[in-house]
This record gives structure tokens, C-alpha cells and sequence, in this order.
């Protein structure tokens, strides 16, 4: 454990942080879910009102920090293509 108070308000606040990041990154996960639920069932209506909401969700976290920027674009761009595979 930290002697230092600033080591200590430091464990506080990446705590903090790392709870944030949980939630947030549990919210794309289940909006990419699914996306990719309503691909396996060919439903291309429920696919394509997914991805928007999932694309928010990404941009968001790629804002907050959570996501690199790069790491939101491929995962932008892996659901987008699987979302226009649908014939």
C-alpha cells in the first residue's frame, strides 16, 4: 500500500477511472452483440439501426479516451462491412 498521500489519491482516482471504463466498454460489447445477432439472422432492418447505435457508442468511448482512435475505426469498419454483407 501507498505511504504517499498523491500515490494514494492516485489509486483512488485510476480506481475511479477503471470503473468507468468497465461500464463503458460493457456498453459497446453488448451493442456490437447486437449488430452481430441481427447479421447471423439476416435482418437487415434491426442490423443497420444497431450499427448507428453502436457506431455512437464507439465514437464516444474513442472520444473519452477508452478506445485508441485506430482500435474504433476497425471495429467501426468490421461491423459496417458485416452489416452490407447481408444480401
Amino acid at each position: 500500500m501507498a505511504n504517499i498521500k498523491s500515490a494514494k489519491k492516485r489509486i483512488k482516482v485510476i480506481e475511479t477511472k477503471t470503473l468507468r471504463n468497465k461500464a463503458i466498454k460493457s456498453k459497446v460489447k453488448t451493442l456490437v452483440k447486437k449488430v452481430e445477432v441481427a447479421v447471423a439472422a439476416s435482418d437487415k432492418d434491426l442490423a443497420t439501426k444497431s450499427l448507428k447505435d453502436a457506431v455512437v457508442a464507439i465514437d464516444k468511448a474513442s472520444s473519452k479516451g477508452v478506445y485508441h482512435k485506430k482500435t474504433a475505426a476497425r471495429k467501426v469498419g468490421r461491423l459496417a462491412k458485416a452489416v452490407n454483407s447481408i444480401a
